[in-house]
């Protein structure tokens, strides 16, 4: 395994802006289907109908959070501002998802899986914990205090609290008549 030494560190934040940018906004443009409706997406009321079917009522003011989370955590992440944050909000919507809507079918995304969710999961905790490098927005303003492995954690685990406080706050879903 190269050490530190043997690793270009320019080509490595390279990398990592290219990872953050795109996924950051693949990540924002989900969130904007549930604000704005862009995309093809159902904006507010669509989306909060969609919650209420699974026990989040009111829908409306889940599907603004969820939405605000998504994209604004997706922004975060792919702007590398405030080093973990994005990758934490992320992994909350992400939680709630799997476990609401994608854990009962089977893994791949074709079947409505966990896998999509698991994927955008994997690398938001994955670049929380590299960091965002430094050709992101906290290294350019010196920011970079939130990046040290205790606040890393530490904002990760709100992130799954947030999740699992989402979960908690679910109802039954209503009867079909």
């Amino acid at each position: 395994m190269p050490t530190t030494e043997a690793i270009d560190t320019q080509l490595l934040d390279l990398g990592l802006l290219v990872v953050r940018v795109v996924f950051g906004l693949v990540y924002a443009a989900h969130g904007a289907q549930k604000l704005f409706g862009w995309f093809g997406g159902y904006g507010i009321a669509g989306t909060g109908g969609f919650l209420e079917t699974l026990g989040f009522r009111p829908g409306k003011t889940f599907a603004t959070a969820a939405g605000l989370g998504e994209f604004l955590g997706g922004l975060l992440l792919a702007l590398g501002f405030l080093g973990p944050v994005g990758p934490a909000l992320m992994v909350a919507g992400m939680i709630v998802a799997m476990i609401t809507v994608h854990r009962k079918n089977k893994f791949f995304v074709a079947t409505n899986g966990i896998e999509h969710a698991l994927m955008f999961t994997t690398v938001a905790v994955g670049l929380a914990l590299t960091g965002p490098g430094r050709y992101s927005l906290d290294a350019a303003l010196g920011k970079t205090w939130l990046e040290t492995p205790t606040i890393t954690w530490i904002i990760l685990a709100v992130g799954v609290v947030g999740g699992l406080l989402n979960l908690a706050l679910r109802r039954a879903p209503p009867a079909r008549v």
